[in-house]
């Protein structure tokens, strides 16, 4: 009976394509990293609906252009995305596909996150040429970062390093640590496996020292809203796991300021209860950091932001709006 039933699924997929959506066109940066997202999204489009045309169309945005300032000091919102979400709004491209942490937490009018893939490893991972943990660099060290939220949380465990910018794809991080003589940089685990170079990480940080970026590790599947087509055809891409950590994660972000370059980390996890948050709000030079953890039973999405906004506002009361008020953030 098993083939009458493959058999049936087949003839209910073939029915399904010959209604629906026949070609999606999907939208992507075309950095390498951003590639095997866009192809990795495409590969399960294909097993999933091997009718589906799907056609790839590569964009440039403004984060990519710029590689000669820290991101925060060009404008930390969209820089990724931007461009992007406007070909969606023009009709130009069906879907893009993004990094869950690039997206700004107040996504465009018109536009929906409509799937957040099954999170990669989220932590940061710390790449040497000569050292085999973070806590082996000499004092001095040089170290390189792009991120506010790194840099914050390393110098407050280790305030005699020297950090420094470092921007680029991963390709040209990795070649900077060489040709700039950095003693380590830090990236994102995620990235590094994507792309194959897992085994140039020394140690992922402890989450004890560095949390994660919001939604660090998951991609993100964005299309019009009004699209009830392509939003039903994405949604076997939902992992409800994540997408309920990271609802949670991008909660507490809109809370604290809205932007992806500010120095807060925060992650949540599945507990007993429901799920659990650990969040950090720190001043950008790390001598003063302030973390704390909520823990909560949830149902939906809903209640899951609400417990990333609880602890974001637990944190901003307890000195966490003093801190980002002496960096011209005002909460």
């Amino acid at each position: 009976m098993l083939w009458k039933a493959c058999f049936s699924w087949k003839v209910w997929e073939m029915r399904w394509m010959q209604m629906h959506k026949q070609k999606l066109v999907v939208g992507t940066r075309s950095s390498q990293l951003a590639l095997w997202q866009a192809d990795f999204v495409i590969g399960e489009l294909a097993k999933k609906y091997p009718e589906l045309v799907v056609e790839k169309r590569l964009m440039t945005t403004k984060g990519d252009k710029i590689l000669n300032a820290p991101l925060a000091k060009i404008g930390g919102k969209g820089l990724f995305t931007k461009e992007l979400e406007t070909a969606m709004l023009e009709g130009e491209i069906d879907i893009a596909v993004h990094s869950l942490k690039d997206m700004p937490v107040v996504v465009p009018e018109g536009l929906v996150i409509t799937a957040i893939t099954q999170r990669a490893d989220p932590g940061d991972a710390f790449v040497s040429p000569k050292y085999e943990s973070f806590q082996q660099l000499p004092a001095g060290a040089k170290v390189g970062t792009s991120s506010l939220r790194r840099k914050a949380q390393l110098l407050h465990a280790r305030p005699d390093l020297q950090i420094e910018d470092l921007r680029g794809n991963v390709n040209t991080r990795l070649r900077k640590m060489e040709e700039e003589n950095f003693d380590g940089i830090i990236l994102a685990c995620a990235g590094l496996k994507r792309l194959g170079f897992g085994d140039k990480i020394r140690q992922v940080l402890p989450r004890a020292m560095c949390l994660p970026a919001v939604g660090q590790g998951a991609l993100a599947i964005e299309c019009r809203q009004a699209d009830k087509e392509t939003r039903e055809l994405l949604e076997f891409l939902n992992d409800r796991c994540t997408r309920l950590c990271t609802e949670a994660e991008r909660g507490f972000l809109a809370t604290v300021e809205g932007g992806c370059q500010v120095p807060v980390g925060v992650h949540a996890v599945s507990a007993e209860a429901g799920i659990r948050v650990e969040a950090v709000i720190a001043s950008l030079d790390g001598s003063t950091l302030l973390r704390d953890a909520l823990e909560a039973e949830v149902k939906d999405a809903q209640e899951a932001r609400a417990v990333g906004v609880n602890l974001a506002e637990k944190l901003l009361a307890r000195g966490g709006r003093e801190i980002l008020r002496s960096i011209g953030i005002e909460v």
